[in-house]
């Protein structure tokens, strides 16, 4: 089903990756418990978690939820399994960390429909602060001149996978910027939303690992066609303001 096809809403899925998740995750599932609009799945990728992460998931009963689990290759690979496995044309990325705003599903929904974008970028809250876009230069902000962040804040058509491939294994950390990347410079239709979609967790490997993000955003810039001198005063000059952080 797709929009330009018929008038019918368009179908959403919530794609989580899980592992040993069970601390935080009743947040989530309060915040998808609490969304207006209910139409939606819930298809969650776990890697085989050994404390009680399956016990809580396989006890929602309330939330159309398909859950798998085995092991992975971390987090983009068990993102890759749950989007195969979702039926949406569109999907948002939502962690076990992460806390979605009770009308966020029905406003993707409303913009969705309305437009037929390729990605919806929302605004986010992180820790007490407001995120938004960081519109144009690319060649600066990487992924994050087109969208503004990729769980919670963005809803994403899935048929992009099929021009610009799953999320790609050999960036474990950051993946969804060489994916977003790809998409903006492409030319894709993007929409950005004067929204706050939820609150984006910052438990992740990806907030702790500042300079591996560092050098797999390097890698990405220079794998996409920006200039490799420019790029690497960049990664310099991050270093240098991020010191204490490593």
């Amino acid at each position: 089903m797709t929009t330009s096809e018929n008038n019918n809403p368009v179908t959403i899925s919530i794609v989580t990756a899980t592992y040993n998740a069970a601390a935080c995750l009743p947040g989530l599932i309060e915040s998808l418990r609490k969304q207006t609009d209910q139409d939606f799945e819930w298809v969650v990728a776990d890697g085989a978690s050994d404390d009680d992460t399956l016990t809580l998931l396989n006890s929602v009963s309330d939330i159309k939820v398909s859950i798998s689990s085995q092991a992975d290759f971390g987090i983009y690979d068990a993102l890759n399994r749950a989007i195969k496995a979702s039926t949406g044309e569109y999907y948002l990325v939502v962690g076990a960390d992460d806390v979605l705003a009770p009308d966020a599903i029905a406003l993707f929904r409303e913009i969705a429909h309305g437009q037929h974008p390729d990605l919806i970028s929302a605004k986010v809250m992180a820790e007490g602060r407001l995120c938004r876009v960081r519109q144009n230069k690319p060649w600066l902000y990487g992924g994050f001149a087109y969208v503004n962040s990729h769980a919670v804040g963005t809803l994403i058509k899935k048929s992009l996978h099929d021009k610009f491939g799953m999320y790609s294994r050999s960036y474990p950390l950051v993946a969804d910027q060489l994916f977003f990347k790809k998409v903006g410079d492409a030319g894709a239709k993007i929409v950005s939303a004067d929204f706050v979609a939820g609150e984006y967790g910052v438990q992740g490997t990806s907030s702790s690992d500042v300079l591996g993000v560092l050098t797999e955003d390097f890698r990405i810039q220079v794998s996409t066609g920006e200039n490799k001198l420019v790029q690497a005063v960049l990664f310099v000059l991050r270093m240098i303001k991020l010191f204490r952080k490593f």
